[in-house]
């Protein structure tokens, strides 16, 4: 029987991506005098696949990812003025607000009574710690895990530390990649609700046998969760 209902937490709770993509924009206006667009997103997105074992993911790590590449596409003749910019790209991003995402609040709120209710994201603990608390949705939560990765080996950690059968453990989430398809691989469930945007390190072919629902909106979970 299903006790916890884990959800993720950026693009799943609440809007991530699309700060991202902003970010990105005014990262390409600083550096349009240099190269084209396609040429800065595959150097930017370049620098943050090889980063990722050095920083991690989060805001922190993008942004120190681009002044690295800032300085890498203009020869090192970024001046300090031009770094500072690049920096305030990373800074603005940080003090955003967390709007949570059009009907989280309800659902959160009626499923509390009858299931554990827990956030599972990746990233950096400072960060997603202050995501958390500027969300207001802390208080839903009984238990908070954030991880470094969501692969196959750290679910099957997560069951262990909570004390979980596969089966009492359902994912709730917004990237197939990190959310869905290594749920299925530790024997849990998963449910998929894309947001219209995504990353392209966590995009990936799903399945060809779809093996987990897909929902339009976070608003269809009550009914999708009845009706197992």
């Amino acid at each position: 029987m299903l006790r916890t209902l884990a959800f993720d937490a950026d693009d799943t709770l609440w809007h991530n991506e699309t700060h991202y993509a902003e970010a990105q924009g005014a990262f390409r206006d600083l550096l349009r005098a240099y190269h084209d667009d396609a040429w800065i997103d595959a150097r930017l997105h370049d620098t943050e696949m090889r980063n990722l074992r050095r920083y991690g993911y989060g805001i922190k790590g993008f942004t120190l990812s681009m002044i690295e590449t800032a300085l890498e596409l203009t020869d090192h003749r970024l001046d300090g003025a031009g770094l500072r910019k690049v920096l305030a790209v990373g800074q603005a991003m940080l003090d955003k607000p967390v709007e949570p995402l059009p009907g989280v609040v309800e659902v959160l709120e009626a499923l509390q009574a009858e299931f554990t209710l827990m956030v599972v994201t990746k990233g950096d603990l400072f960060d997603q710690e202050a995501k958390l608390a500027k969300s207001g949705l802390a208080s839903q939560f009984e238990r908070i895990e954030i991880l470094s990765e969501k692969d196959e080996a750290a679910y099957a950690a997560l069951l262990r530390r909570h004390r979980l059968a596969p089966g009492e453990f359902t994912m709730v989430g917004n990237s197939v990649k990190s959310d869905i398809l290594p749920v299925l691989a530790v024997g849990a469930r998963a449910i998929h609700i894309p947001y219209h945007l995504t990353w392209a390190h966590e995009v990936v072919a799903p399945p060809p046998d779809s093996a987990f629902p897909v929902l339009a909106s976070i608003r269809e979970l009550p009914a999708l969760l009845a009706a197992w």
